[in-house]
């Protein structure tokens, strides 16, 4: 990170899954609105929105944020009955602020939605060593009910790392529905401990809800004594990225994850293992592994996603043979290659090739 500026997000090449910006244009859509110009407008081509492993630069994704919102007047993106004017996450933002610990300012929050968006309820329960913040519909979420969870814990979430400076790990989540195809992604975001409702050949850890069911967040009840710790003027630099800024604070508080992502793509076709990764990080393997749960990632996380979106744009911009990829990616075998892509494509890699390039 630059030293002049820490409020700044070092430079990034990360990546977010197609399914997060149909879901972020999927209200827009129900309005009437056209999805490909929108998306159009802020960098992001239209073919991206027909493939479904396609992924988009974390940047364009928040300007689409920030966009979409300003577009519909409506913070929340046309996703809820009434619209959360432009303006909301402000003073969200300024009513948590003067709170004293991360408990009274999630519960500041909880009230304030309640007003904005009354389609929501939200709760934070402290229950011995744990604690649970639960997300509930008061009315069936009707535009895109899976995009309306990811992005309400993602607010509730992303802020509250701001608010106490420090990536706040969540134990575990369940998800009151399927997993989607871009659930990979989850384990980068918010933990790679998610529940889901039951569905027919998933490998997620599978979660039997009722038909109505609420999203829970697990983690550890201490958490909600973490003091504060920004003020007036730190607000306003983190305002003038707008709303979208949300969207890049899991990359900005997980600074160990970006170096351990550096370490490992500079390292290749090698693989070096955790205790390599430490060592020229000057820590302790343990001590490691345990920044990076803070930062709610691991190092078998980030390895496979670093691997995924290399794997993604060599294939869909050079030539190179799969089994010479494979190879470079530092896998033993093309077919454990081969094996790894399925699991995030759907498709095999040179399935995956010949759709792009006929497209």
């Amino acid at each position: 990170m630059h030293a002049t500026n820490p409020e700044l997000p070092p430079p990034s090449r990360a990546t977010v899954a197609i399914g997060f910006v149909l879901g972020m244009l999927a209200g827009a859509s129900a309005q009437g609105r056209d999805p490909v110009q929108l998306a159009a407008e802020v960098g992001i081509d239209a073919a991206l929105l027909a493939d479904p492993a396609a992924r988009v630069p974390l940047a364009h994704y928040a300007a689409l944020y920030n966009h979409v919102a300003a577009t519909l007047d409506d913070e929340a993106f046309g996703l809820f009955p009434l619209p959360m004017r432009v303006g909301s996450f402000e003073f969200l933002c300024r009513g948590v602020l003067s709170a004293a610990t991360l408990g009274e300012a999630l519960a500041r929050a909880a009230r304030f939605l309640r007003l904005v968006l009354p389609d929501v309820s939200i709760t934070v329960v402290r229950s011995g060593e744990q604690a649970q913040l639960t997300i509930c519909e008061r009315q069936p979420f009707a535009v895109d009910r899976v995009f309306s969870f990811e992005w309400l814990l993602r607010l509730l979430h992303g802020l509250s790392c701001w608010l106490v400076g420090r990536g706040i790990a969540l134990d575990a989540v369940d998800f009151p529905y399927p997993p989607p195809a871009h659930v990979a992604d989850y384990t980068l975001i918010y933990t790679a401990h998610s529940r889901f409702a039951a569905s027919g050949g998933s490998t997620a850890t599978p979660l039997v809800v009722p038909l109505v069911a609420p999203l829970v967040a697990h983690f550890a009840a201490n958490l909600l004594d973490l003091p504060l710790r920004r003020d007036e003027a730190a607000l306003a630099r983190f305002l003038a990225g707008g709303p979208g800024r949300l969207t890049t604070l899991y990359r900005r508080d997980r600074e160990m994850v970006t170096r351990v992502r550096d370490l490992l793509r500079e390292a290749l076709p090698e693989l070096p293992t955790l205790e390599t990764v430490a060592a020229r990080l000057h820590l302790s393997p343990r001590t490691l592994a345990r920044r990076l749960e803070a930062e709610a990632s691991s190092f078998r996380a980030i390895r496979e996603a670093l691997r995924r979106d290399l794997a993604l744009a060599r294939l869909g911009q050079t030539d190179v043979p799969v089994a010479t990829l494979a190879a470079e990616l530092g896998y033993a075998e093309p077919s454990a290659f081969f094996r790894a892509f399925v699991g995030w494509t759907g498709q095999s890699p040179s399935a995956w090739r010949r759709a792009r390039q006929l497209g």
